[in-house]
């Protein structure tokens, strides 16, 4: 029998019970919840070899939740089962960390078909997610959670101030509200004070930019919150 251990997530009680005891029949052990802060809380506490991921969750979404898991974990294979069928919400999917994106209805053969392939996948091809990210004399390595500032000084950071920084650069030129940061770097059961935020870019500036009172890189957005140009 297989030891792969499978997160499901899934707020439809009957699509969840066919699911998971077709998943059982397969041999995987299978976690399921109905509830995206717990299934952030399950991912947390245990280890899993793929997460199925449906998008429209109480409390905290699946594009959510994948955006999270991606800041710690890059390596877990991710598979959305969803009725969002737009090619937009495809695209997103995949753009946030996603491995597939199976839509709803779905045949059964054909998702156990691909549960064994990024299972395989998984085993066998580890993500290439970014490790390093470089922009003008800057760096950062969020492997070893060191940057290295305009004037080649390295610094350790801390794992928060690292999630941040990945979270801005896999997600670089775009508009990040101060919501979503809160959301996704720090969950919904420890939010800090916006001011939190402000906090760490203010120590990102002084970091990487050559003139903190004018960034270049991490730039403010009246009202909304921040955007990283790199």
């Amino acid at each position: 029998m297989s030891s792969k251990r499978i997160l499901l997530v899934e707020d439809e009680e009957s699509l969840q019970d066919i699911i998971r005891l077709n998943l059982e029949l397969e041999g995987f052990e299978v976690v399921s919840v109905g509830n995206g802060r717990v299934a952030l809380k399950e991912f947390a506490a245990q280890r899993f070899d793929l997460v199925i991921l449906d998008v429209m969750l109480p409390e905290v979404d699946g594009f959510t939740i994948c955006q999270t898991i991606r800041l710690e974990n890059t390596r877990v294979p991710i598979l959305f089962l969803t009725a969002k069928s737009a090619v937009e919400d495809r695209v997103y999917g995949l753009k946030v960390g996603g491995d597939d994106y199976l839509v709803k209805p779905f045949d059964l053969r054909e998702f156990l078909l691909r549960v064994h392939a990024l299972l395989r996948r998984g085993a066998v091809e580890p993500r290439s997610d970014i490790e390093t990210f470089r922009f003008g004399p800057c760096s950062i390595n969020f492997r070893a959670f060191t940057i290295i500032d305009r004037q080649g000084n390295e610094h350790a950071l801390s794992q928060k101030e690292m999630a941040l920084l990945r979270l801005f650069v896999e997600r670089r030129n775009e508009v990040l509200s101060r919501d979503i940061i809160l959301e996704t770097v720090w969950g919904y059961d420890s939010f800090p004070s916006p001011r939190t935020i402000d906090n760490f870019i203010l120590a990102f500036r002084k970091y990487f930019e050559e003139s903190p009172a004018d960034p270049r890189h991490f730039i403010s957005v009246r009202s909304v919150g921040y955007r990283f140009v790199a």
